[in-house]
């Protein structure tokens, strides 16, 4: 299978304030394109061997694969979970002129961006 160009993150945090300073970073840094916030989800999840509940909020990212080492990075060092939720799925396809404004806003300073 071909590695897929662009992606879609999810990361949820454990509340609205830290969705938005995570958001602010990564697009500061030019990680990404564009993050939705859904402020209000309810969790349920394993952890440390009992079912867990918790309202977060998630963050939704559209951005380059050859950014998610970066994106991980970033979040890992500000995120007050010891493991953050971090999961990418590629995007097998979409609107050409949206996909090229992903590479616009993502690209390296060397690539013209």
């Amino acid at each position: 299978m071909e590695k897929p160009e662009y992606i879609v993150i999810f990361i949820t945090c454990n509340d609205a304030e830290e969705a938005q300073n995570i958001a602010e970073l990564l697009l500061e840094q030019r990680l990404t394109a564009c993050v939705n916030i859904v402020p209000e989800i309810n969790s349920s999840f394993w952890w440390e061997g009992k079912i867990n509940t918790a309202q977060e909020s998630l963050l939704i990212i559209k951005t380059s694969a050859k950014k998610l080492a970066e994106i991980t990075h970033s979040v890992k060092t500000v995120h007050t979970n010891t493991v953050p939720e971090i999961i990418a799925l590629p995007i097998i396809g979409g609107y050409q002129d949206y996909l090229d404004w992903i590479d616009n806003e993502v690209a390296d300073e060397s690539e013209g961006g």
